[in-house]
């Protein structure tokens, strides 16, 4: 007798070549992922070979109901691992009918910053550490007390263990989905709170890097959700002793990889001091909970950096340090940033002259 898992599990490739492109773009939230499939006549290589599409903003937050319709237009395409075959994953952002970039496309403003020809000549690397935390149905860490508390940090940070390392399956199960898919997605490690971990997604080039990272979080969000288990981006999602959760960003340039690039990456580093204010209240909401300069974070009132200092804004590694060139991390974003708007405000600000 069929199963639904059969039905799932039909490769279409076999009857047609008609294929399934799930349209994905970011709603009225900031954060939450919406997503629409559709089909397509054939295999599609390239995302301007997809034709634009539109949905219902009024349902998204994203327009007002007499005026609801949104356009969607295709940037980035992953294949889908979740249908398989010749099916596909579309990385979307969303305009108004007249073509302009609504609130919530912070895709936009971030393709002008890295297709200005001085920040394309420096080809700026990003490496995105995407914390995030599991939680159960009722909304507590995964794998903790139901009302009750896990033994004190400590033998969590990359733990193994049923007493230590709470969803693997899920974890593993969203890291080979995203080599599936097509993600540069380079590591996973369990975090310092128990039911916390975190995959690396880089290095990835320009504006790649914010697709990349959207993708490894839908995918994620889908795999939680057929394991009936919650993804929380919230950086501070238990109150108290436990450590926050984070979205550290590694951030090199030509310049800075090249001979004599330590003086580059003291340069940035002074140039994102001064704008400190202004990359924090773009670095993600309720970040002041997790910045209060303990559990390995500096104060949000403070700009700080050193070599290998993890309590410190922005970080310089020892083997930078020791080879005079590399790269550097700026430790101050939050899991619920968004990575368009990092990754493009550290460019912009350390490579394009001040406003």
């Amino acid at each position: 007798m069929a199963s639904l898992h059969d039905f799932v599990n039909l490769d279409l490739s076999d009857t047609t070549e008609k294929i399934i492109a799930e349209y994905i773009w970011v709603g009225g939230s900031g954060m939450d992922m919406r997503s629409k499939a559709r089909t397509l006549p054939g295999p599609v290589t390239n995302p301007s070979e997809l034709p634009k599409w539109n949905y219902d903003g009024s349902s998204t937050n994203q327009a007002p109901g007499d005026d609801s319709e949104v356009i969607l237009y295709p940037r980035a395409i992953f294949k889908d691992p979740f249908r398989k075959g010749n099916n596909i994953l579309v990385i979307c952002d969303s305009y108004t009918p007249a073509g302009e970039p609504i609130p919530t496309n912070k895709r936009a403003k971030a393709a002008e910053i890295f297709s200005n020809p001085d920040v394309e000549a420096e080809e700026p690397w990003f490496g995105i550490e995407q914390e995030y935390t599991l939680l159960t149905m009722s909304k507590w860490p995964l794998g903790w007390p139901e009302n009750g508390y896990p033994g004190p940090q400590g033998p969590y940070y990359c733990g193994n263990g049923a007493d230590k390392a709470f969803g693997r399956d899920i974890v593993d199960a969203h890291y080979k989905a995203c080599l599936y898919a097509g993600i540069n997605i380079s590591g996973i490690n369990g975090e310092v709170m128990p039911g916390q971990w975190e995959f690396q997604v880089g290095p990835s080039v320009g504006i790649s890097a914010g697709d990349e990272v959207w993708a490894a979080r839908y995918i994620l969000e889908r795999i939680t959700e057929i394991a009936g288990v919650v993804v929380s981006f919230d950086p501070k999602p238990v109150p108290g002793d436990w450590n926050g959760a984070g979205a550290h960003t590694n951030y090199s340039t030509k310049s800075m990889r090249g001979d004599g690039g330590i003086d580059v990456i003291n340069a940035a580093i002074e140039k994102l001091e001064a704008r400190h204010t202004e990359h924090i209240a773009a670095y993600g909401e309720g970040n002041e909970r997790r910045l209060t300069g303990n559990h390995e974070t500096a104060s949000i009132n403070q700009f700080t950096w050193g070599v290998a200092n993890r309590g410190a804004s922005v970080r310089i590694g020892r083997d930078t340090e020791k080879q005079g060139k590399g790269y550097f991390e700026d430790r101050r974003p939050a899991s619920n940033m968004d990575p368009y708007v990092v990754t493009s405000m550290i460019a912009e600000t350390t490579i394009l002259p001040a406003a």
